[in-house]
């Protein structure tokens, strides 16, 4: 007994030694930022404040947990993890719950909302199913993209289009570092846009009122444009250092709709301004490159394919974010990473950054047995 505890106290030491503290650090900082942003937005309702450093302090467990997990107990978790996840989509369609018309949760003594499993389910499959592949050939491509299909088809089933893109941008991104063509990227960008038509008959009403909301939002000031609108003014009227901390007042009358998670970066903008931007922006961009950086060092191809995939998660869900709250892009429902309320989605990029800052620990660690 006392031989295996003195074991886990050196792994542990080991791992906490050789992660990358960088990392780790930029996501210290932007979860900072979130609560002192959220503390604003939500003093009319403190509650939220309260629950959001419980999944604070809930996702730091679990990524600190993660850190501690060999890399190769990934491999092996991943082909369970991602039928158990699509078993569970099925049985939500079958039999989950259905809230503003939409079925996304299931009932199991808790409710869960399966489709946030598939976020690292399915790059772990696909890295899987690559590393089993020592020359990858155009058939595998093929397939790889009808395992992404797979879940996609379910989520968007419910519907749910913004945690659809999530799973499909960290399967693609998977697939992209795989070797996949560009010749392929760019067929698919021109079979995408000449599908338009198509897709447009498939989306369901509200996807295509969010489209044309996106394209005229004063078309409906009062209604369907109201969100954006209300952003655009908070995002405007934050100038150049901002109104000051609990000092915006787009936020603190109301006007901001959902101000605590979707729209939080335009309480942030209007309260810090373009410098405050420019600071958070940054941190997401060390954030995202350094998750690159540990994926080029990576050992193996199954780490290298997984460490970027999960930089490409980083990347969707800060540029979808800002980019609806911008009015770029059409309302999907995206949270901004490590700073929106929210537990589940907190608790699954924690557990993201928890296997990159494994990946970086077993990477150093053979980098200083090849030197010996």
């Amino acid at each position: 007994m006392r031989h295996f505890f003195g074991f886990f106290v050196r792994h542990v030491v080991t791992r906490l030694v050789r992660m990358d503290w960088l990392l780790f650090m930029t996501v210290v900082a932007i979860s900072t930022i979130g609560l002192i942003a959220l503390f604003s937005a939500g003093m009319q309702i403190p509650w939220r404040i309260h629950d959001q450093v419980r999944n604070v302090i809930v996702a730091a467990g679990a990524m600190l947990f993660v850190t501690m997990i060999p890399v190769r107990v990934y491999k092996t978790i991943a082909v369970p993890l991602f039928l158990l996840g699509c078993s569970l989509l099925v049985a939500t369609l079958l039999f989950g719950i259905t809230v503003k018309g939409a079925t996304r949760w299931l009932e199991v003594g808790v409710r869960i909302q399966p489709s946030e499993i598939l976020k690292l389910a399915t790059p772990l499959m696909l890295a899987w199913f690559y590393q089993k592949r020592e020359d990858v050939t155009g058939w595998d491509h093929v397939l790889a993209f009808f395992i992404l299909a797979i879940p996609m088809a379910l989520i968007m089933k419910q519907p749910d289009l913004g945690t659809s893109l999530m799973v499909a941008a960290a399967g693609f991104g998977v697939i992209f570092f795989a070797g996949l063509d560009r010749r392929v990227i760019i067929a698919g960008i021109i079979s995408g846009v000449a599908a338009l038509p198509v897709i447009w008959t498939l989306l369901h009403d509200y996807q295509r009122q969010r489209v044309l909301t996106l394209l005229d939002p004063t078309s409906d000031p009062l209604g369907k444009g109201f969100h954006i609108l209300q952003a655009l003014i908070a995002i405007g009227s934050g100038g150049f250092t901002g109104k000051g901390w609990t000092e915006g007042t787009q936020a603190h009358l109301d006007f901001i709709p959902e101000k605590t998670s979707d729209f939080l970066f335009a309480v942030f903008s209007e309260e810090f301004g373009f410098v405050g931007n420019l600071v958070l922006i940054s941190l997401y961009a060390l954030l995202i490159g350094r998750s690159f950086y540990i994926a080029a060092m990576a050992p193996t191809r199954f780490s290298r394919l997984l460490a970027g995939s999960i930089g490409v998660i980083f990347f969707a869900y800060s540029f979808v974010n800002m980019g609806m709250v911008s009015g770029i892009l059409p309302v999907v429902g995206v949270p901004l990473p490590f700073m929106s309320y929210g537990g589940t989605a907190l608790l699954i990029l924690g557990m993201g950054t928890g296997m990159l800052l494994s990946i970086s620990a077993e990477s150093r660690q053979k980098f200083l047995q090849s030197s010996l």
